[in-house]
């Protein structure tokens, strides 16, 4: 018996759950969801089933025929929350009731008055790194992929979106709650039901949901923006290429095995640029600016539909797998559609930053490595550019190795050879060594992946765009004045 990640408490001696069936309904006056989930396994098991929960009520556990089931739930740890420590005796599958805490770590309540419209109250949820368990219990590791389907009880004035797809919308039937709440407050006059499924197989931390006042308009048949009324037609015009991009990106990596690629405006509390939920991405509205140039946000997350949702990380120490590779291939599409001038300031902005992140890491050098020890660490403390930055430079380091050709052809047969698994670093490297014999003779791999630091073959970059920048502001500095013709071509980036 052991854990299969620092940060979970999921057993290697214990099945997986492969499918989970979700019945929620959101208490928006207690700030609480009242929930069901019921998890099918990969196999039947006997014996202690241990799963993550962080300030979780948990009510009941029973099997499929109703029966209870001995549990407890331990006290938590700083970093990963409580045990719930599930007895079996030959059960696949089981069904757990719970509430959440108004304190839950992945949910975010706003009142009405902290909305765009402040018209209705609204909930989004952040489930990465660890915070799924907050929501559901699970086993909340990237090697847990799950498929999911979900009933989510809201007031009938707002909408719900999920990182699923939407199979309906009703009135709440009886039968549905699950054991979620009482009957009749499931069955409450005013409520409405809406129906999700998710049949690709996903990391926890991908589990997505809003509800709220919230309104949409399609971008082509197979994307849609989706904000609040009132900020719905500035978010269209900002995202209208998106279908072109999802082409480039299939162009360069394959398939976009997704089906929809939707993008959600959230409030401004939204903490991050994006979040690259599947099937939903969360945007914060800072992105939409007028010009169109919050497309490198966009250019990200949709990256990520190939590396980091298709083939995930196993863990949180080896988060560059999904970070640096995404990078990587947004700088790809920005090129092809915005051209080299554009991706080399990127890239050249980039590269400043990570010599930022090696200095602020200087004392704890660790985290300035690929691949990191994350035994007893919080993830969330040490999030830093340094798996995007650094996983970046090295892919590109290989690209101009073995050539951008070769090196193409190699991102699709590893995104077609791992696609809907999670891996480590270390099959990564086997992999690599497979495609490119000799590539760790011409490549030193151990100092690039184990050792802090940037290496000392990085490949500086030279952006004319970022030094013609950097010329300015140092003159700004010196006491000179910018003038309109400086400035008059510049987007978002550039200031």
């Amino acid at each position: 018996m052991a854990p299969v990640d620092p940060h979970s408490f999921a057993d290697s001696s214990h099945p997986f759950a492969k499918r989970l069936d979700l019945s929620l309904f959101l208490d928006f006056d207690l700030k609480r969801i009242l929930g069901s989930a019921s998890l099918h396994l990969e196999r039947s098991h006997t014996g202690e089933f241990f799963l993550d929960t962080r300030s979780l009520a948990v009510k009941a556990v029973s099997d499929q025929a109703g029966h209870p089931i001995p549990f407890s739930l331990f006290a938590p740890d700083a970093i990963k929350g409580s045990l719930l420590n599930v007895i079996l005796s030959g059960q696949s599958t089981i069904a757990i009731s719970f509430n959440t805490d108004p304190s839950a770590s992945a949910l975010q309540w706003l009142d009405a008055h902290q909305t765009a419209g402040k018209k209705l109250p609204y909930i989004f949820t952040q489930c990465q790194f660890i915070h799924a368990r907050s929501i559901f219990p699970c086993q909340d590791t990237p090697l847990a992929r799950i498929r999911y389907s979900a009933r989510i009880n809201i007031p009938k004035e707002m909408r719900a979106v999920m990182s699923a797809a939407h199979v309906g919308r009703s009135a709440p039937s009886p039968g549905e709650a699950n054991g979620a709440c009482e009957e009749g407050k499931w069955m409450m006059d005013g409520r409405v039901v809406e129906y999700f499924l998710m049949e690709q197989s996903i990391p926890p931390y991908l589990f997505a949901l809003a509800a709220g006042d919230v309104a949409y308009e399609d971008l082509s048949p197979r994307s849609r923006v989706y904000a609040e009324p009132s900020e719905l037609q500035a978010a269209a015009h900002e995202f209208a290429g998106t279908e072109a991009m999802i082409q480039q990106g299939e162009a360069l990596f394959g398939p976009y095995e997704w089906e929809r690629f939707d993008l959600l405006v959230m409030p401004p509390s939204f903490p991050y640029g994006g979040m690259e939920n599947p099937r939903m991405v969360f945007l914060t509205p800072t992105v939409i600016v007028g010009d169109r140039s919050g497309v490198q946000v966009v250019a990200h997350e949709l990256a990520h539909s190939w590396t980091g949702n298709l083939i995930t990380n196993a863990s949180n120490s080896d988060f560059w797998l999904n970070e640096g590779f995404t990078t990587y291939a947004e700088r790809r599409i920005i090129e092809a559609l915005e051209g080299k001038d554009c991706a080399a300031l990127h890239i050249g902005l980039g590269w400043s930053g990570l010599k930022e992140e090696i200095e602020r890491f200087k004392d704890r050098p660790e985290f300035t490595k690929l691949k990191t020890n994350q035994e007893g660490v919080d993830p969330d403390e040490i999030y830093s550019q340094v798996p995007y930055e650094k996983g970046f430079q090295f892919l590109w380091r290989v690209e101009q190795q073995v050539g951008r050709p070769a090196f193409d052809e190699f991102l699709k047969s590893y995104i077609a050879e791992f696609r809907f698994s999670s891996i480590d670093t270390e099959r990564f490297v086997a992999f690599l060594k497979e495609k490119f014999q000799g590539i760790e003779e011409q490549i030193d791999l151990d100092m690039w992946l184990y050792r802090s630091g940037i290496p000392p073959d990085a490949l500086e970059p030279t952006s004319a765009v970022l030094q013609r920048i950097l010329t300015l502001a140092g003159g700004f500095n010196a006491g000179q004045r910018l003038t309109e013709e400086d400035s008059s071509s510049w987007q978002a980036l550039e200031w």
